[in-house]
């Protein structure tokens, strides 16, 4: 398993991670095996959110596996994410930080976030009163470091300004599909619509400043549509996929992880899968080095082109 430092940290990570978006479709029992097999495989990040399965149902489960296994907490990363009110509005209040935090923990069965997240930029937040919402839940030992999810670059700064804490992370969507922080880099100074820079040159500035960015829904196309993988509206991406897999003797998935995982920025890519088999094909990415022709015909087998 490839391991990064997580945004300069020190802290070692898995360069998968398994997203739990989805595990409210598992029993108590079907999770855990999730976990153990992320373990037996390497993988040792969980990405969370309070809102995951509606009403922290996610958390929840989670919590319950943790509670019926002394010491498996103690064993991983575990990240979770707030400031979402769905359907509502967007709170990064100091209050309803705190209060989201004390909940996630009371879910989890857990004492401490490795990592929090701030979900959704909020227009109407105030750096310092997040800053101060940080600093409590650092010296009361709830959460041992911070990032933020769906950021621009001048959000990232806006916020930084008001916090003492780096924040290490920003989840971005980003994948084969969701590649326009890389159109936009290679299609600088032209006229093509894929040129426009939609979220501050993100890409350059994370690396720049140390901040690794988490990549979540990798495998889909749009927000929710769907996966690309073994899905008719992609025939050239899927073909070329299969391709290079059985050069490099892996599955379709795992080389879409491997494209990933080949650029220099040492993004964590977040998994959504909830089947261990599907997990142990993903990990197999970890073993490929795509070749620069390999990585850019994969690009271009999805629809892109090179100035």
């Amino acid at each position: 398993m490839k391991m990064i430092d997580l945004g300069g940290s020190g802290v070692m990570a898995s360069a998968l991670a398994v997203g739990c978006m989805r595990v409210k479709i598992l029993s108590v029992e079907e999770l855990s095996t999730l976990v153990h097999t992320a373990l037996e495989q390497g993988i040792n990040f969980f990405d969370n959110a309070n809102i995951y399965g509606g009403s922290g149902a996610c958390e929840t489960l989670l919590g319950k596996v943790f509670a019926s296994e002394p010491g498996l907490r103690d064993r991983l990363l575990l990240q979770s994410k707030c400031g979402i009110c769905p359907g509502v509005m967007y709170n990064l209040s100091k209050e309803y930080i705190l209060q989201c935090v004390d909940e996630s923990l009371q879910r989890l069965h857990t004492d401490h976030l490795d990592f929090l997240l701030l979900h959704r930029p909020d227009v109407l937040m105030e750096p310092e009163e997040i800053g101060e919402a940080f600093q409590r839940l650092e010296a009361e030992g709830k959460v041992l470091r911070f990032g933020v999810s769906n950021f621009n670059t001048r959000q990232l700064e806006l916020l930084q300004s008001g916090v003492k804490q780096k924040l290490f992370l920003n989840q971005m969507q980003f994948g084969i599909l969701s590649a326009g922080m890389i159109s936009h880099a290679l299609e600088v100074n032209s006229q093509r619509p894929n040129a426009a820079d939609r979220d501050g040159e993100l890409l350059d500035y994370c690396r720049l400043k140390k901040v690794t960015i988490q990549a979540w829904s990798p495998m889909q196309y749009g927000a929710i549509e769907g996966t690309f993988l073994d899905n008719d509206k992609f025939p050239e991406l899927n073909q070329k996929l299969q391709e290079l897999g059985e050069k490099y003797g892996v599955t379709k998935s795992a080389m879409a992880a491997a494209w990933i995982l080949r650029h220099p920025a040492k993004i964590q890519v977040i998994l959504g899968t909830t089947k261990p088999d599907r997990l142990k094909e993903y990990c197999a990415a970890c073993g490929v080095e795509l070749s620069r022709e390999d990585w850019y015909q994969i690009y271009k087998a999805a629809g892109n082109k090179l100035p």
